[in-house]
């Protein structure tokens, strides 16, 4: 009976080493292998520094139909392709709308960015078309993407990506310039062409925060004309905006704060990389604007003037986030001959 029961001691002994191995091994593994696995950040790829070290494609930039067209211009749409996410060859379409003018010629370039349109009442060249009509009145070629999600563009990615790759639409679409001409040859038989030389950049509210990624990114002398740009920085500029959303912006703050949690927001933010900027830049501001309140350009400009930027600025009292209503005329009067002004001099 004593061996017995000196057997059962031995074997429920053998059990609760074994037990306790068995917890010391997982425990250890926990502390050692798995907090040491990599956490997935894949938008890292879309930091400033990453966007600048991207080898953007040259893709053949296509024409669609020709929706209006009035005394001076053709109105048309255009596609072009996207990587899905930075140096990725999968690819995804984005449509937008140009201004052709219609006397043979060649043609300086603007490529233009909205602001934040809702999608419900988006159409090719809303927030863009009343001043690229003007525009290409007075001799530019305007290219206004209509972005992921918007126009015949295909679906963006969720949450932040998908603000991010506003930045690789807007830099895709300035390295696929250079195709324009073969496509103006067979679409207008050779008679209108793109001065690959003279290309410019407008961006009015979010897509004036584009234009600004955009020229510190490629950090080419692009001339830009800005009206009430969101200039401050991420993830303020979104922030800002909250009290427009249905939810008050809750899940948008839900969403930051995960994406918070994953990485440092400073490498997303472009205030930190306006000292990247090279290019002459026009600022237009309306001093009763709502949307983007004066002082934000204020700053900018003070921002930009410190970076040795070359800065114009011109407020408009009364004038709204549009300019409107005494400031429009006179915006639109100051953009024509400041791109002139630049491109004049050859660039």
């Amino acid at each position: 009976m004593k061996k017995i029961l000196g057997l059962l001691c031995i074997f429920l002994f053998l059990i609760a080493l074994m037990e306790s191995l068995y917890i010391f091994q997982n425990q250890w593994f926990r502390n050692n292998i798995v907090q040491d696995l990599p956490i997935p950040r894949p938008l890292l790829a879309y930091t400033f520094e990453n966007l600048k070290k991207t080898q953007f494609p040259q893709n053949q930039i296509k024409f669609g139909d020709v929706v209006s067209e009035n005394e001076n211009s053709f109105q048309q749409i255009f596609y072009f392709y996207v990587p899905k996410t930075p140096n990725s060859k999968d690819m995804v379409k984005v449509s937008g709308l140009a201004n052709i003018p219609k006397k043979e010629g060649e043609y300086p370039i603007v490529v233009m960015f909205r602001g934040f349109i809702p999608d419900d009442v988006y159409k090719p060249g809303s927030g863009t078309q009343p001043s690229a009509r003007e525009l290409s009145k007075n001799g530019f070629i305007t290219l206004a993407p209509d972005f992921l999600g918007f126009g015949e563009s295909d679906a963006p990615a969720d949450s932040f990506e998908g603000r991010f790759q506003t930045y690789t639409t807007a830099l895709t679409l300035l390295s696929s310039l250079p195709t324009l001409n073969k496509v103006f040859e067979s679409e207008y038989a050779g008679t209108i062409s793109a001065n690959l030389e003279k290309i410019g950049i407008w961006g009015h509210s979010n897509g004036g925060h584009i234009a600004l990624v955009s020229l510190a990114i490629t950090g080419n002398a692009y001339p830009t004309v800005l009206w009430a740009p969101v200039s401050k920085s991420f993830p303020y500029s979104i922030l800002y905006y909250t009290d427009e959303y249905d939810d008050q912006g809750e899940l948008l703050r839900k969403s930051l704060s995960n994406f918070e949690d994953l990485y440092d927001i400073e490498l997303f933010s472009p205030e930190k990389y306006y000292k990247w900027i090279k290019a002459p830049i026009l600022v237009n501001q309306g001093l009763n604007d709502q949307e983007v309140p004066y002082w934000w350009s204020d700053e900018l400009v003070e921002t930009l003037e410190k970076n040795d930027v070359n800065v114009s600025y011109f407020k408009y009292p009364g004038a709204d986030h549009n300019l409107l209503p005494s400031g429009w005329s006179n915006a639109v009067l100051n953009t024509i001959n400041f791109y002139k002004e630049q491109f004049s001099e050859g660039l």
